[in-house]
C-alpha cells in the first residue's frame, strides 16, 4: 500500500466530500438507532469496496481508482466517502416516507444523481475507465445496489430493533 504520493485534484475531492458529507450525517436530526445508522452508513462503504474491487482488478480491470493501480490510502478514503452518501439516501428515504409503489423512481433519481456524481469523478481523475467500461454498467450496478437498500431498509424497518 502507497501511502505517499502527490496530492492533487481528485484527492481533494475526496477529503472535501468525506469532510462535507460527514458534516451533513452529524448535523441532520436524528431519525435512526445508532446501530441502523452504522448499518446505513456502511452499505455505501460495503458496495462501494466490492464493486470497485470486483471491477477494478485483474482480469476484469475495467477501470482504475485514482491515480495509480496500486492501494493507496487515498483509495480507502474513497471507500469511505460512499458512507454518507449511503446514509442520505437511507435518511431521505425514511423523511419523505416513500411509499413502495414510488420506490422505483425513488431509486432511479439516484441512480441517475450517482452516474452524474460518477462521471464527475471520471472528469476530474478518480475513475478511468477502460476495456470498454462506460456509465451504461454502473447504471445497472447502481439500479441493483440501490434497489437492495430499499429491502434492506424495509427489513430493517420491520426486524431492526427486535430481540430475540
Amino acid at each position: 500500500m502507497n501511502i505517499i504520493h502527490n496530492f492533487n485534484m481528485n484527492d481533494s475531492f475526496i477529503v472535501i466530500s468525506l469532510f462535507i458529507g460527514t458534516i451533513i450525517v452529524l448535523i441532520l436530526p436524528k431519525r435512526f438507532t445508532k446501530k441502523t445508522t452504522c448499518n446505513y452508513l456502511l452499505c455505501g462503504v460495503f458496495f462501494g469496496f466490492l464493486f470497485d474491487h470486483t471491477l477494478a482488478v485483474i482480469p476484469v480491470s475495467y477501470y482504475a481508482i485514482n491515480d495509480s493501480t496500486s492501494f493507496e490510502l487515498m483509495d480507502f478514503f474513497s471507500h469511505v466517502m460512499y458512507a454518507p452518501f449511503s446514509y442520505l439516501f437511507f435518511y431521505l428515504y425514511d423523511l419523505f416516507n416513500i411509499r413502495t409503489r414510488f420506490s422505483l423512481l425513488y431509486v432511479l433519481v439516484w441512480v441517475f444523481v450517482s452516474i452524474g456524481i460518477e462521471l464527475f469523478c471520471v472528469s476530474i481523475g478518480i475513475f478511468h475507465y477502460k476495456n470498454g467500461y462506460n456509465s451504461y454498467y454502473s447504471f445497472v450496478i447502481y439500479f441493483l445496489v440501490q434497489s437492495t437498500w430499499i429491502i434492506f431498509y424495509r427489513i430493517i424497518t420491520v426486524y431492526g430493533d427486535k430481540t430475540y
